[in-house]
């Protein structure tokens, strides 16, 4: 099983299926609109 965390805030953004256990890093939508904003 695989798991997307936000870099900003740390918050789980999707699971999704895989043979090992990973963690990948993105941005979810409301910290991309914020860094939008600035």
């Amino acid at each position: 099983m695989g798991i997307i965390i936000c870099q900003e805030c740390n918050s789980t953004i999707e699971y999704f299926e895989d043979e090992k256990v990973t963690k990948l890093y993105s941005c979810c939508c409301e910290c991309n609109e914020q860094k939008d904003e600035k």
